[in-house]
């Protein structure tokens, strides 16, 4: 049996329960549902023609774990199939990780004044949560071509507000869900998006639930993170001469030093340095498991 949508009711109210009250000119504009993936097609004017395999692949495995976190778009056209408007990625992902369902929206008229009008009116309802706010303002640029300007104008929000909230789109699926259902801050996902490294976004967040850190605990070890500070030096302690800047092949070394313990480790490892020598090295995992791994191996090193 496919996987169920895990997001359900909650972004079927992002069309104000269309199914059952349509919108105006009593025109259905979108409903939501399950569809085979057997009766959607690509939309034969897809601009994009090559697709990341890897990347579809991590998609994939992550839609197989925790199931679609943002709905397909798609169009009904003859013999009761439906032809994809936006979310192809998803598609093909979902085709890979061997299901046979996926939630879509269906237009069910050309009409993109409606649509627009619909999905602007629901943005506004107070009930949503930063998740659905985002994957509204995502459909409205997609299914109705507008930019983030354009999208600004429209509902009257700042460029910069509506790339907030679309820039929560781009962490991984675990982190969108926990926005959604208020395990954590869109405060708190914000400040995660400070790093771009997925495994050491989740990481994290995994410290975030672990630990309750606030919002602004989380921006301080995102910022040790990107840009790690010196190590206060110990009473005493003589201050070590600033060594000279890195040549090319220093560099070279030090990022085959990163690779090198990222196969020992079997997972992300990152290396911070400055130009005196001082820094840290984060070796990211995604389970207990995991650690443990890591553990047994530093255990080992004499």
């Amino acid at each position: 049996m496919a996987k169920k949508n895990v997001l359900g009711r909650g972004l079927g109210a992002l069309i104000a329960d269309a199914v059952d009250e349509p919108v105006t000119r009593e025109v259905v504009v979108s409903a939501m549902q399950e569809l085979n993936l057997a009766d959607i097609r690509p939309n034969p004017f897809q601009p994009r023609t090559e697709f990341d395999e890897e990347a579809l692949q991590e998609l994939a495995a992550s839609i197989k774990s925790i199931g679609i976190v943002q709905p397909i778009t798609v169009r009904t056209i003859e013999n009761g199939k439906y032809e994809i408007v936006a979310g192809e990625r998803r598609f093909r992902a979902s085709k890979l990780a061997g299901l046979t369902t996926i939630p879509a929206y269906i237009r069910k008229t050309e009409d993109e004044s409606l649509l627009e009008l619909a999905l602007i009116e629901n943005i506004q309802r107070e009930d949503l949560n930063a998740i659905e706010v985002a994957i509204s303002y995502q459909r409205l640029m997609d299914e109705c071509n507008l930019t983030q300007d354009a999208l600004s104008e429209r509902v009257g929000k700042k460029r910069s507000t509506i790339g907030n909230y679309l820039r929560l789109l781009k962490l991984p699926p675990q982190i969108q869900l926990a926005v959604r259902d208020k395990k954590i801050s869109m405060g708190h996902a914000r400040a995660i998006l400070g790093v771009e490294d997925a495994d050491t976004q989740l990481m994290i967040f995994e410290q975030i639930l672990k630990y309750d850190f606030s919002v602004r605990k989380v921006e301080e070890i995102v910022r040790e993170i990107v840009n790690p500070r010196e190590m206060e030096e110990m009473p005493g302690e003589e201050a070590v001469p600033e060594e000279r800047p890195r040549k090319e092949n220093e560099i070279g070394d030090y990022i085959e030093l990163q690779k090198h313990l990222s196969s020992r480790f079997n997972t992300k490892v990152e290396l911070k340095r400055n130009e005196k020598g001082r820094g840290k090295i984060i070796i990211g995992f995604k389970s207990d498991a995991e650690l443990e791994k890591i553990i047994e191996l530093l255990d080992k090193i004499e």
